[in-house]
């Protein structure tokens, strides 16, 4: 393992932490931090569910933090890391506050815009084109998506049958 791929390892697990926090609070377990001269400046998770609003994504939270501590919406030095790929909004916010890099974990098949679907932030039509890495710790990230939505599958399954237990029992009453 080179050094980088240590390091992008070690933000990538605080990532993941952000990750779980959202977890915890039945929010889709997506989490970000932004990095600057090797220090994190900003951590967010999604919190969409949370705030009721489509832009509440970790990657917005952690950009929105990042500009507001250093003072200035240009992010020209920092990485991002998400254990997601980025989404078109998040793309689009990711180019305008002109972050250098991004580092993603699991793809996105659905919404994916650093690779996937399109490489919008490597788009050399943009004014600013920023480095993305893919698949750090992929597995570990793509995990707690699948196990998330794994549960969320299993609660919808026991609330049916529940209710096709109750609308049975008052049947036979």
């Amino acid at each position: 393992m080179t050094g980088d791929q240590s390091i992008d390892e070690y933000f990538m697990k605080e990532a993941m932490k952000e990750a779980k926090k959202a977890e915890a609070i039945d929010e889709v377990p997506i989490g970000a931090v932004l990095v600057m001269d090797g220090k994190i400046v900003a951590r967010a998770h999604n919190l969409r569910e949370t705030d009721q609003t489509a832009i509440a994504h970790a990657e917005l939270i952690a950009i929105d933090q990042a500009c507001r501590e250093t003072g200035t919406w240009r992010l020209e030095e920092s990485t991002l890391y998400v254990t997601l790929e980025p989404c078109p909004m998040c793309a689009g916010a990711i180019i305008l506050s002109r972050v250098k890099r991004v580092v993603y974990g699991a793809a996105d098949p659905k919404a994916g815009c650093a690779g996937t679907l399109m490489n919008l932030l490597e788009d050399n039509r943009f004014n600013h084109q920023s480095d993305v890495t893919s698949g750090v710790l992929e597995r570990e990230c793509g995990q707690l998506l699948s196990d998330f939505f794994r549960k969320i599958r299993e609660r919808k399954k026991l609330a049916k049958r529940m209710k096709e237990d109750n609308l049975t029992k008052n049947d036979n009453e």
